[in-house]
C-alpha cells in the first residue's frame, strides 16, 4: 500500500507540473495556474470515476491529490523562469503522469470487478488522457490525445500490458511495468519524432 500510495504521489506531481507551466505560458493569474494543475491532476480520476459508479468520486472524499497539486503549483508558479528551461520538464511530467495514472486507472477497474481488456484499457486510457484533455480545453489547446503526436496510444498499449501482466505478476510490479511502457514509448516518440499519420490535404 506504502508503495502504491507513494506511486500516485509521483503522478499528481507529475501531471500538476504540466498543469501548472502550461498555465504560466498561458499567463494565468496564480489562482488559474493551481486550478490547472489540479484539474490535470485529479480530472481523469474523476472521469473515471464516475463511469465505474464510484460516487463520489475519490478526488472529492479524500483531498491529498488536490492539496499536493497545490502545493505543487506554488513552487511551479514562484521557482519558474523561462520557457526553454521548462520544455524538457513538461514533457517529462507529462509523459510520468500519463504512465502513473494509466496504470492506476487500469488497477482500480480491474479491483472493481472488470474481467475484460476493452473496458480495463478504456478506463485506463481515461484516467490517463482525461486530465490532460481538460487542462488543454480550458487554455485553447488541441489537445495531445487528439493530434499526431504518439499520447493516446502509448496509453492504449501501457494499459494493454497491464491488463496481462496483472495474471502474471504482483500488482505493484504490474504497475511499475505498465508506467515504464507508457513512459519510454512517449519519450522515445518525441525524442524522435514519431508521429502518427494525419490527414494532408494534396491538392
Amino acid at each position: 500500500m506504502f508503495l502504491l500510495n507513494y506511486f500516485e504521489i509521483i503522478g499528481t506531481v507529475a501531471f500538476a507540473i504540466s498543469g501548472a507551466v502550461i498555465g504560466i505560458e498561458k499567463k494565468l493569474d496564480i489562482f488559474g495556474i493551481t486550478f490547472l494543475a489540479i484539474v490535470t491532476s485529479v480530472g481523469g480520476g474523476i472521469f473515471r470515476d464516475i463511469i465505474i459508479g464510484n460516487t463520489p468520486p475519490t478526488a472529492f472524499v479524500n483531498p491529498t491529490s488536490s492539496i499536493i497539486s497545490i502545493f505543487t503549483a506554488l513552487v511551479v508558479f514562484f521557482f519558474y523562469e523561462k520557457k526553454s528551461k521548462f520544455e524538457k520538464i513538461i514533457i517529462i511530467s507529462d509523459a510520468l503522469g500519463l504512465g502513473v495514472f494509466t496504470a492506476i486507472g487500469c488497477r482500480t477497474a480491474i479491483i472493481r470487478g472488470a474481467d475484460n481488456a476493452i473496458f480495463v484499457i478504456a478506463m485506463g486510457l481515461s484516467t490517463g488522457v482525461g486530465g490532460g484533455m481538460i487542462r488543454d480545453i480550458l487554455v485553447e489547446n488541441v489537445p495531445f490525445v487528439l493530434k499526431r503526436e504518439i499520447y493516446a496510444l502509448a496509453s492504449i498499449i501501457g494499459a494493454l500490458c497491464f491488463f496481462f501482466f496483472y495474471s502474471y505478476f504482483p500488482e505493484i510490479i504490474s504497475l511499475y511495468l505498465c508506467c515504464a511502457i507508457i513512459f519510454i514509448i512517449r519519450i522515445t516518440s518525441v525524442k524522435y519524432n514519431i508521429n502518427l499519420p494525419a490527414f494532408k490535404n494534396w491538392k
